[in-house]
C-alpha cells in the first residue's frame, strides 16, 4: 500500500532484452587502448609530462607556491619548536627498543625528515621514529648482535665493539628497507598497503604495544635482561624478568611511576581541554628536564645505581656504507617492516589529508620514505615512519606544511650539536616510563573485539588471531600469520556468498529476498536467483550447489532420468509391448512391464532430449507409460540476476555454459538480467553462444525478463487477483532540467517522459 504524500514515478517504455536494447539505441563507442599504448604513453616525454613529473617528484615545489607566510608562518614555527622537543625525547626513548645507543634515536629524528620536507606528499605528519619498527629493528639486532654470546659471524664485524657492531646491523637494515620502499615506489606498487586492512593493522599494533611494554619493563625496574628475539620471545623475557624481579632497583621504580602518573593525568587534562589550550602542555619534556636535573643534582647514578643515558656525542658521525653480508642475513625479515613502516605513515598521512582536504599520492610517499631511509642509514640512523603521539603533537599545535617538520630538525639538530650532554644524567627509566605511558592508545584498542564480534565476526577473527600470532610468533611472523587469515576470509568470503531467492514486492518493479518480506508475489513456476559475487573456478561447484537448492531439483540427474525413459520407451515400442494410440500409449501385455538390464545401460545420457522417432512429444508432469518415473520439474522459467557479478573467468563460463544447456535440455527458459557490459562483450568474444545458449536470454532489468515470461506463459498469474499480479506499467515524472542529454541539439523533454 501506498503511503500518503509519497513521492512517486511513473515510466512507460517498450519492454528490453539486451539485443533489442542495442539494435534501438546507438552505443557510443570507445577505444581501448592496448598494452602497447600504455606503454608508449608511459614513456612518452613533453614539456607539460616533464613539469608534472618533477612537480610529483618534488611536491614540495607545488604547495611552497601558496604558501601563506602571513598566516602560516607563526603557526609552523609554534608548531615545529613543540613537535621538535617531543621528538629529542621520543628519538632518545624509541631508541632503547631498537637495542641501540639512545643517542642514534636523535639521528633518526634528523635526517629522514630532511629528505620528505622535499618529497613527501602529506604535510602534516611528523616523520621519525616509529615504536613497532623500532621493535622490529631490535628483534634483528639481538639476532644477529645478542647481549650475550658472540655476535653473529659477519664480515665487517671484526674490530667494532658491541655497540657499533649493532648500530652497522640496523643502517644496514635501514638501507635495505629504503631500497625495498623505493623500488616499490618507482614500480608503482603502493597499493600493497591496501591488503593492510584497518582490522589487521589494529590487531598487529596492539601486540606490538605488548611487546613494546615487555621490553621496557627492564628499565623500569632496573634489571639486567639480555635481548631476546624470534618465536614466544616475549614468554622467554617475562620468565628472566620474573625470575630477578627481587633484583630490582627501587629508584628506577619509583622514578618510573611518579613520571608515568604525572605524564598520564597531565595527558588526560590534554585530551580534555584542548579546545581551549593554546597548545598542549609538553609534559614529557617537562618531567624529563626535572628527572635530568633532579638525576644531575642528587647523583643518581653513584647513589642509587640507577643506569643513565650516558655520554651523549657531540656532533653527527660520518656516513658509512652499509653492510652487503647483512642484506643477505635481513632481507626477509626486511620486507615486512618496508610494509608496516610505509603502511603505518600513509594511513596517518590519509587521516591528516582528508581532515584539511589535500590529496596525498601512495608511490610518491613510498619514493619519499625509500630516499629518506637510505640517506638517513648512510648517517647511521635506523628506519623511519611516524609516530601517531608526535604527529598528533604537529597538527594539534597548528602545524600547517612540512616547514613544521623541518624546524622540528632544527631543534633536533641544536640538541645534537650543542645541549646534548645535559642529557646525559638522563635515568633510562623515564624513557622507558615515557614510551610504556604513550601506549595508552594502542593498548586500548583492545575494546575492539567486542565491537567487531558484534557487528562482523570475520573481522573479529583476524584481529584476534593477528594479535595472538604477533605476540607469540614475534612481529614478522604474526604479520604473515594475520595477512594469511585476512586473505583466506577475503577468499571464503568470495568463494561461499549468500545467495538468494526474491520475489517481487506487490505493486512494484522491485524484487528483494523473499525470506525477508511479506507482501511479496512469486509467479508459478517461475524462480529468480541472485548470485552476489563474482563466478569463478573456486566458487563455481558452491553456486551450482546452492542454484539446485533453490529449484529443488538437479537438471543433470532430471535429463539422465529422461533420456533414459526415453530409450526404455524406444525398446517397448519396438518390441510391441507398448502402443501410440488416440489416448495416449497403451500397454499391450497382460501384465507389468519390468526394466530389463538392458534397459538400464545407457549412452549418452547427458544429450538433449530427442523425440524425433516417437509419435508425440511427451508430457513429464504427466502420467508416463509403462510405470516409468521421472522427477517432476514445476519450474519453466529461472532468473538469474547477475548484477553483483562483477567478472567471470574461464572455469565460471564454462560452468555457467554447461549449467544453461542442462537446464535448456529439461524445459526450463532460462533469462540473465543486469549483466555487466564487459562480462557480456566476454562471452561474445569466448564463443560462449550457441543453438541452446542464445543472446537472446539476456535482459537489461529483472522486471523486464519478468514480464517477458508473464507475456509468454499467462497461465503463470491467470489465478492471482489483481492486485497480486506483475506491475506491468510504470511512469517517470521529472523536472525538465533534471535529464542529461547526450544530443544538444533534441527536442526539451516534456514533464513526464515516455520511451
Amino acid at each position: 500500500m501506498m503511503r500518503a504524500g509519497a513521492r512517486q514515478y511513473v515510466v512507460a517504455r517498450p519492454l528490453y532484452s539486451e539485443d533489442s536494447f542495442n539494435e534501438e539505441h546507438e552505443k557510443v563507442y570507445r577505444h581501448r587502448k592496448t598494452m602497447l599504448n600504455h606503454i608508449q604513453q608511459y614513456f612518452r616525454c613533453d614539456a607539460k609530462r616533464a613539469k608534472n613529473t618533477a612537480l610529483s617528484l618534488l611536491p614540495v615545489i607545488g604547495w611552497m607556491k601558496i604558501y601563506r607566510i602571513k598566516e602560516w608562518l607563526l603557526s609552523d614555527i609554534v608548531s615545529g619548536v613543540s613537535t621538535g622537543l617531543v621528538a629529542v625525547l621520543q628519538g632518545l626513548a624509541y631508541c632503547l627498543l631498537a637495542s641501540l645507543p639512545p643517542w642514534y634515536g636523535l639521528f633518526a629524528a634528523f635526517f629522514p625528515v630532511i629528505i620528505y620536507f622535499f618529497l613527501g606528499t602529506s604535510r602534516h605528519i611528523s616523520v621519525g621514529p616509529f615504536p613497532v619498527l623500532c621493535l622490529m629493528i631490535g628483534s634483528v639486532v639481538t639476532r644477529l648482535v645478542p647481549d650475550e654470546g658472540p655476535a653473529f659471524n659477519i664480515t665487517g664485524f671484526e674490530g667494532l665493539a658491541r655497540d657499533e657492531q649493532r648500530v652497522l646491523v640496523a643502517s644496514s637494515l635501514t638501507f635495505l628497507i629504503g631500497i625495498m620502499q623505493l623500488a616499490m615506489g618507482i614500480l608503482q606498487v603502493g597499493f600493497v598497503v591496501m591488503y593492510l586492512s584497518d582490522t589487521l593493522v589494529s590487531g598487529f599494533t596492539t601486540a606490538a604495544a605488548i611487546h613494546i611494554l615487555v621490553s621496557q619493563l627492564k628499565f623500569v625496574l632496573g634489571l639486567q635482561v639480555p635481548g631476546i628475539s624470534g618465536p614466544l620471545s616475549l614468554i622467554y623475557t617475562l620468565e628472566i624478568i620474573f625470575n630477578k624481579i627481587t633484583s630490582s632497583n627501587v629508584c628506577d621504580i619509583v622514578i618510573a611511576l611518579v613520571i608515568m602518573v604525572v605524564v598520564f593525568l597531565v595527558k588526560e587534562l590534554n585530551d580534555r581541554y584542548k579546545s581551549k589550550l593554546p597548545v598542549p602542555i609538553p609534559i614529557e619534556v617537562i618531567m624529563t628536564v626535572i628527572a635530568c636535573g633532579v638525576s644531575y643534582g642528587f647523583d643518581f647514578k653513584t647513589r642509587y645505581g640507577i643506569d643513565v643515558v650516558g655520554q651523549i656525542p657531540r656532533g653527527y658521525e660520518p656516513p658509512v656504507a652499509p653492510n652487503l653480508h647483512i642484506f643477505q642475513e635481513t632481507a626477509v625479515e626486511a620486507f615486512p617492516m618496508a610494509i608496516v613502516g610505509f603502511a603505518v605513515a600513509f594511513s596517518v598521512a590519509k587521516v591528516y589529508s582528508i581532515k584539511h582536504d589535500y590529496t596525498i599520492d601512495g608511490n610518491q610517499e613510498l619514493i619519499a620514505f625509500g630516499v629518506s631511509n637510505i640517506f638517513g642509514a648512510s648517517f647511521k640512523a635506523f628506519a623511519a615512519s611516524t609516530a601517531l603521539s608526535r604527529s598528533a603533537v604537529q597538527e594539534s599545535t597548528g602545524g600547517k606544511t612540512q616547514v613544521a617538520g623541518l624546524l622540528s630538525a632544527i631543534i633536533v639538530m641544536i640538541v645534537t650539536l650543542a645541549i646534548g650532554y645535559l642529557l646525559e644524567p638522563l635515568p633510562r627509566s623515564v624513557l622507558g616510563a615515557v614510551v610504556i605511558v604513550n601506549l595508552k592508545g594502542m593498548l586500548m584498542q583492545f575494546r575492539e573485539i567486542l565491537y567487531l564480534w558484534r557487528r562482523d565476526k570475520p573481522d573479529c577473527v583476524v584481529w584476534v588471531v593477528t594479535c595472538i600470532a604477533a605476540i607469540l610468533l614475534g612481529l614478522d611472523l604474526g604479520l604473515a600469520v594475520g595477512l594469511g587469515v585476512e586473505l583466506i576470509c577475503v577468499v571464503l568470503r568470495v568463494q561461499f556468498p549468500r545467495c538468494s531467492v526474491l520475489a517481487n514486492i506487490k505493486g512494484t518493479d522491485i524484487y528483494k529476498d523473499r525470506k525477508d518480506y511479506v507482501s511479496i508475489y512469486e509467479p508459478e513456476g517461475v524462480k529468480i536467483f541472485r548470485i552476489p559475487s563474482p563466478i569463478f573456478f573456486a566458487n563455481m561447484d558452491f553456486f551450482r550447489n546452492k542454484l539446485v537448492d533453490a529449484l529443488g531439483f538437479n537438471p543433470l540427474r532430471v535429463l539422465k532420468k529422461r533420456n533414459k525413459a526415453l530409450s526404455r520407451i524406444r525398446k517397448l515400442l519396438k518390441k510391441g509391448d507398448l502402443q501410440w494410440t488416440l489416448k495416449g500409449f497403451l500397454n499391450t501385455t497382460n501384465g507389468s512391464i519390468k526394466e530389463s538390464e538392458e534397459d538400464s545401460s545407457t549412452e549418452e545420457l547427458d544429450q538433449p532430449i530427442d523425440f524425433k522417432d516417437l509419435p508425440t512429444r511427451i508430457d513429464w508432469n504427466g502420467q508416463l507409460p509403462a510405470n516409468i518415473v521421472v522427477p517432476r520439474v514445476e519450474i519453466h522459467s529461472l532468473i538469474l540476476d547477475f548484477a553483483a557479478v562483477s567478472f567471470l573467468d574461464i572455469s565460471g563460463l564454462n560452468g555457467i555454459k554447461a549449467l544453461l544447456k542442462e537446464l535448456i535440455r529439461v524445459e526450463v527458459e532460462v533469462y540473465i538480467v543486469a549483466c555487466d557490459p564487459y562480462i557480456l562483450e566476454k562471452l561474445h568474444n569466448c564463443c560462449f553462444f550457441d543453438e541452446e545458449v542464445q543472446p537472446s536470454m539476456f535482459f537489461l532489468t529483472l522486471h523486464d525478463a519478468m514480464l517477458h515470461i508473464v507475456e509468454k506463459h499467462p497461465e503463470t498469474t491467470e489465478k492471482k487477483a489483481d492486485h497480486d499480479k506483475i506491475l506491468t506499467t510504470v511512469t517517470v515524472h521529472h523536472p525538465s532540467s533534471s535529464l542529461r542529454i547526450r544530443d544538444k541539439n533534441g527536442p526539451v523533454p516534456a514533464a513526464e517522459t515516455q520511451f
